[in-house]
């Protein structure tokens, strides 16, 4: 099927935020009508506006991974989302991910310094120790929303740690971060216009940059053994002050939000195949690994990123080569992180849960090039302490009820999961 033979009309929950919310049970489908199609054009104005705007969406995984790859034609720089954000707007949410090589190439190379093998070597007492923490401050009654007791405090403690932010400041990170990522959401942004959210997102945004402004002109002039200090005082180039910040709200968007929902996922879907979870607890040295990546691969935190085209003429083709499709300068191109990771062609039985699944070629973390996820490691580290650790604290701990998901389209959220368990 040619994209120009697609009925537009069925793609369009695409950028539909409430039917994001409320049918999580039929994103399987349209993940699969979207890679049978091939790219597809979503329009993101009236069918009969004058000049038709909108953009590809793509979610078969050789295509994807193939897009990744090649940053030159398919750039970050113009922006991530799918609908053109100001470059105020930008300038909060973006930091790295929406800049192109060479700017890309430099920031990147600077931030890294935080990410050697080294640092994360040593990080594994950290995360026992915060997740040890957590663990004791879990309420005594048996029950509590899994999300604020437990999954969004261990990925932020851990990076505020890492960084040495004082702990005064976590309640304002979280009510930041729910802002700063969740700005489609009333529950987090109670108004939803234009305004109203850009209102928000500037406020919280520039409350964190002043946070973190402060704390980098305190370690330039007092350093410590903490990765802001290494990331400011370097006698290599250093990351100013305003550019940390920014890095900052990447850093608690991207480290904080995923690995919070895929601990939120993983407990919902551990607790939906008690098979699994008992296979697992039975041998979790062994299984750990695999059942760390099956999490990622099912839940698929990140749902898609957009790039544009650089020129005409760029093309996408199949495994023998054949073109099929070809793209215009400046067009907008989605890629689906979820449809692709439960594409038949790469997964056996993809919409099922298999913790020991070999291979895994899942894309959880972004496909391959120069915009995977530099905190991978430290993501797949956090989640296996964790389920270790909190089954061994709550070996019946299970999720109870439906989780109340996020209203977006571009993290796939939970942001209340009650749990149960024994105390």
């Amino acid at each position: 099927m040619s994209a120009i033979d697609v009925d537009e009309q069925q793609f369009a929950p695409l950028i539909d935020l409430r039917w994001w919310q409320e049918h999580p049970a039929e994103r399987a489908e349209i993940y699969r009508r979207l890679r049978d199609a091939g790219p597809v054009f979503v329009r993101t104005n009236r069918p009969d506006a004058p000049r038709a705007r909108g953009f590809w969406a793509v979610g078969a995984h050789r295509d994807v991974v193939d897009i990744s790859r090649r940053a030159d034609e398919f750039c970050s720089g113009h922006g991530t989302q799918i609908f053109d954000q100001t470059a105020e707007m930008r300038e909060y949410r973006g930091s790295i991910i929406d800049m192109d090589d060479p700017e890309h190439m430099r920031l990147r190379k600077i931030v890294s310094r935080g990410f050697t093998p080294r640092i994360l070597a040593e990080m594994r007492g950290l995360v026992e120790e915060t997740t040890a923490e957590i663990l004791d401050e879990m309420p005594r009654t048996g029950k509590c929303d899994f999300v604020s007791a437990f999954a969004t405090l261990l990925p932020l403690r851990i990076i505020d740690n890492m960084l040495g932010v004082p702990r005064e400041h976590e309640q304002f990170i979280v009510h930041a971060t729910n802002v700063v990522l969740g700005a489609s959401d009333p529950e987090y942004v109670p108004d939803q216009t234009a305004a109203g959210i850009g209102a928000a997102v500037s406020e919280a945004s520039e409350r964190l940059i002043e946070l973190l402004r402060s704390i980098a002109e305190d370690r330039i002039a007092r350093p410590r053994n903490d990765v802001i200090s290494k990331l400011v005082t370097s006698d290599e180039e250093n990351l100013t002050p305003q550019e940390l910040a920014k890095f900052f709200i990447l850093l608690i968007g991207a480290g904080n939000e995923t690995t919070r929902n895929a601990l939120t996922h993983g407990l919902q879907i551990l607790s939906a195949h008690p098979d699994q979870r008992e296979r697992l607890l039975a041998d979790y040295d062994e299984l750990a690994p695999t059942a760390v990546e099956e999490i990622l691969r099912y839940a698929s935190p990140v749902i898609h990123m957009r790039r544009t085209v650089t020129r005409d003429g760029v093309t996408l083709t199949d495994a023998d080569g054949q073109v099929t499709h070809t793209f215009a300068a400046g067009d907008k191109v989605v890629v689906w992180y979820p449809a692709a990771n439960r594409d038949p062609a790469v997964f056996a039985d993809p919409e099922a849960f298999d913790i020991a699944r070999k291979p895994n070629n899942h894309i959880a973390f972004g496909g391959p090039g120069p915009h995977y996820c530099l905190g991978a490691h430290l993501a797949r580290l956090e989640l296996k302490v964790a389920f270790e650790m909190l089954y061994d604290r709550y070996p019946d701990i299970s999720a109870a009820g439906e989780p109340v998901m996020l209203r977006s389209n571009f993290v796939n959220g939970i942001k209340h999961l009650e749990a149960t368990y024994t105390p």
